[in-house]
């Protein structure tokens, strides 16, 4: 081997391994355009992939509904998307059986962007980040963790799932851990990822969106992992909002030590009447039944809806911000 090759060998080796660290230092970004006027609409589900079932279809048309009136930008899904075992494939029909053929109003026809939830990790969790999703239905982007820039608003999706340590040590149902081992240090470099993206965010509004619960009194309650790893982040860096399923139901509590707002739409298809834990501090609303939720953002004011499977406003969250003026 010529000198000259090897080292042409060796500059490639560290330009690569270079390129390797500085791509693992940020999370993926999308730009999502906001309306002409600079005000932003979308809709907000979780925990709903039943093939119509348990009131999935009854609440997608409600969501078409509102869509509709709100002139919606995109909607998020806070996970768990398929059920009960995620998918088994990027070929499995179950993605068309329980996405496309259930979210067919024309106000849905628009982005959606999801995250993973444990019911997604109990199959092949990489399918559904898989491009030939993208194939099958253009409106699907599901990613690990990633940032949407919305001009006036930053949200930063991060994969909850892997941070619960009880999924690596129960029998009755196995993860696909595939794409992030080791945990650990997957874990913490997304902690990393996160507080580097929300520092550096100059957004007028900041919101997280993750499938469990950092605040939560319904069946599965409070996710202490969360509490410990990811709120110090949140609140040190001006979060507005913090999104999120997990719990099959409607929920909205603040948070004590900062302006954070937790809110659950996890109630997109199964809930469970009654399921609820002791009324914790900082409860402002909680619904046992299926729905969704609508958020309006301008860069002054924020508005966030709940709705019932039938469409009646349940909870209305508001927020604004001091918007001031260059001389």
């Amino acid at each position: 081997m010529s000198k000259s090759f090897l080292l042409f060998t060796i500059i490639v080796v560290i330009s690569f391994g270079l390129w390797v660290l500085y791509a693992s230092a940020e999370l993926q970004r999308f730009t999502q355009p906001c309306k002409s006027d600079g005000s932003l609409d979308f809709l907000v589900v979780g925990d709903w992939g039943r093939r119509g079932e348990y009131n999935q279809s009854e609440v997608a048309y409600q969501m078409g509904e509102i869509g509709e009136k709100l002139d919606i930008d995109f909607v998020i899904s806070t996970g768990d998307n398929f059920y009960d075992n995620g998918l088994t494939s990027d070929h499995d029909p179950f993605f068309e059986e329980s996405f496309t053929k259930i979210y067919t109003a024309k106000s849905l026809q628009k982005q959606w962007y999801a995250v993973l939830g444990n019911h997604d990790y109990r199959g092949d969790a990489e399918a559904q980040l898989s491009p030939f999703l993208r194939e099958i239905d253009c409106r699907w982007l599901c990613l690990r963790s990633f940032i949407v820039d919305a001009e006036l608003v930053e949200m930063f999706f991060v994969d909850t799932t892997p941070f619960v340590q009880e999924y690596y040590t129960e029998t009755e149902h196995t993860y696909d851990w595939s794409g992030i081992n080791p945990p650990k240090s997957y874990v913490s470099n997304l902690l990393k990822n996160v507080e580097l993206a929300l520092k550096e965010s100059s957004a007028k509004w900041k919101i997280v969106i993750g499938h469990h619960a950092i605040r939560s009194i319904g069946h599965h309650g409070d996710t202490q992992e969360l509490i410990d790893q990811l709120l110090p982040i949140l609140q040190a860096n001006n979060v507005d909002f913090y999104m999120n399923g997990h719990d099959h139901c409607l929920e909205h509590i603040s948070d004590t030590k900062s302006p954070i707002q937790f809110l659950t739409s996890g109630a997109g298809s199964k809930t469970y009447r009654g399921d609820i834990q002791e009324k914790g501090e900082g409860l402002k609303f909680y619904y046992d039944g299926q729905g969704f939720m609508s958020v309006q953002l301008t860069p002054s004011d924020a508005k966030i809806e709940f709705y019932d499977v039938d469409g009646n406003v349940l909870h209305t969250v508001t927020s604004s911000k001091q918007l001031y003026s260059s001389f």
